[in-house]
């Protein structure tokens, strides 16, 4: 806007046949001209180091007045408070800590539960972003709740788009009891906010392996409190209660799972004849695939790299380990910054998409030696090996954006031949003998979710998919779903994609009765068949 004024201004300017120069400044010499813009420089260098000097001052009193005083709730927009709990080093374990909210209960787990009222400000920013869910809200306070008697228990992200999946499901009428399904990606202040609110929450950044099985554990093991319902992101909340509580898992009325991995895991359950209860794959849903998978991803990819390393794309050298929808995001971000971008491919259709959408197609053994970041897509294991990564030249980058932290052979690494160096949160440098070194961040684990944040908006599709799967598994009659994996079904996927088009003021053509007539369809829907690929 600032730069369309200045363009009008200079045009304007251009037009104007007589300048008139002010009586004072036509006498003046080249000389005077000078002098004067020396001066006016000076006034204006001596006025601006003035400026300068005493806001450093105001801020060096702000920052002692904050570190003497503890943060009481204020909720003043210019608190001392100006940084993210989850990027601050505590050596003291929350397992280890004594914490209440305000109401006394300490059925809960976070980092810092003071830090509550930042994370109430994200949830009421990610609010803002998500029409679908605070939709669903609205049209529950008609009707009696959806999810009247549910107890679910979620192993998910913990952020704030999280948090607003949480309350909508709790003000749909469930309780709900919720852990991480990844160690690095909880912002802490959000799952702080969640435990001020009373929500049973067992979550923060940078747990170990014994704490993210033990905050699983937390949510099943409850007194007083039975789950029927599970909400999974990678199938651990499924796992630990088939292994650990087989009885309690048999008694859910179905569950929903939203990753790669963890629909992978499902369908080996179904085949093996383990799985006991109803699932819904929503990851496979039209609504998650291509607009969380892809459009997300495109997005966040880039927020996560610049953040972790400024690294400039133009002719780097970027090799994308898969082509699916998240690699298809990915390719196309990095490809939109001037980077050179080849992909890996072990299905003949996507590698022929990739082609056709103007990528090489090769090995990683081909290219391994030359490239400049390498970024795995495919939900898979030991994709990136120590083979590769022993090739790699210095200052290689290499993360993941499958959902699996198993795709980058991470152990491999931990050898005494190589040395580890802490770079900043979530960013290490892994040093061979030579002195080469390579750039692993998150070690291994999701990127875009452990160094960067995702669209607010994608997620609430996302969630509002989760939500009327929870919905139409704990209110299906008996005997509508059976112990197998199921789709989502098309009408709920097009009302998804509903609940989210008035964002955009975007209006619909209806058919005609004889255009529904010919095409065999309902005016309402469904439009498209099972079979359809969008």
């Amino acid at each position: 806007m600032l730069s369309k004024k200045l363009l009008a201004k200079t045009a304007s300017d251009s037009n104007n046949d007589h300048f008139e120069m002010p009586e004072k400044m036509r006498n003046l010499t080249e000389e005077d001209f000078i002098n004067k813009a020396r001066a006016g420089r000076k006034r204006h260098s001596v006025q601006l180091d003035k400026r300068i000097t005493q806001q450093l001052l105001e801020a060096k009193s702000d920052r002692r007045s904050s570190n003497a005083s503890s943060y009481a709730g204020s909720t003043d927009s210019l608190s001392s408070y100006t940084g993210s709990s989850s990027d601050e080093e505590d050596e003291i374990n929350p397992r280890e800590k004594q914490q209440k909210n305000s109401k006394g209960s300490t059925d809960f787990c976070v980092k810092n539960i003071d830090h509550a009222a930042f994370g109430r400000r994200e949830i009421e920013i990610a609010e803002q972003e998500m029409p679908g869910l605070m939709a669903l809200r609205k049209r529950a306070e008609s009707d009696k709740p959806p999810l009247q008697g549910a107890k679910i228990i979620g192993c998910t992200h913990i952020t704030a788009q999280t948090a607003v999946l949480i309350e909508t499901l709790v003000h749909l009428g469930a309780s709900v009891r919720w852990a991480a399904c990844n160690i690095y990606s909880t912002q802490n202040e959000v799952a702080a906010a969640l435990a001020e609110s009373g929500y049973p929450i067992f979550a923060w950044k940078g747990e170990t392996e014994e704490d993210f099985w033990w905050s699983i554990d937390k949510c099943v093991n409850a007194d007083g409190w039975q789950p029927n319902m599970i909400l999974d992101d990678g199938g651990d909340a499924t796992h630990l209660m088939l292994k650990r509580y087989p009885a309690l898992f048999n008694m859910v009325k179905g569950l929903v799972e939203e990753s790669v991995t963890g629909v992978h895991r499902l369908y080996q359950l179904s085949k093996g004849g383990k799985l006991t209860v109803p699932a819904m794959n929503v990851n496979d849903s039209v609504t998650k695939t291509k607009f969380d998978n892809l459009y997300s991803c495109r997005e966040s990819i880039l927020d996560a790299l610049k953040r972790t390393t400024d690294i400039m794309f133009g002719g780097k050298q970027v090799l994308v380990c898969g082509y699916g929808e998240v690699g298809k995001g990915v390719a196309s971000a990095l490809k939109g910054l001037g980077a050179i971008v080849m992909v890996t491919e072990i299905d003949p259709i996507c590698a022929l998409q990739a082609s056709m959408d103007g990528f090489r197609v090769v090995r990683a053994d081909e290219v391994i030696k030359n490239i400049d970041v390498l970024i795995t897509c495919t939900g898979n294991k030991n994709v990136v090996n120590r083979g590769h990564m022993d090739r790699m030249k210095t200052g290689c980058i290499v993360c993941n954006m499958g959902h699996s932290n198993t795709e980058i052979d991470v152990n491999s690494l931990r050898t005494p031949d190589l040395t580890w160096e802490k770079v900043r949160s979530q960013v290490d440098h892994v040093i061979w003998p030579d002195g080469k070194r390579i750039i692993l961040l998150a070690e291994g684990r999701l990127v875009n979710l452990s160094c960067s944040s995702v669209p607010s908006f994608v997620v609430s599709i996302t969630a509002v998919t989760q939500a009327l799967a929870l919905i139409e598994l704990y209110n299906a009659p008996a005997g509508r779903y059976k112990q197998d994996v199921y789709l989502l079904p098309k009408k709920m996927d097009e009302y998804v994609a509903l609940l989210h088009l008035t964002t955009f003021d975007a209006h619909l053509t209806e058919l005609t009765d004889e255009q529904a007539k010919y095409l065999g369809l309902s005016k309402t829907g469904p439009f498209k068949p099972n079979y359809y690929r969008y």
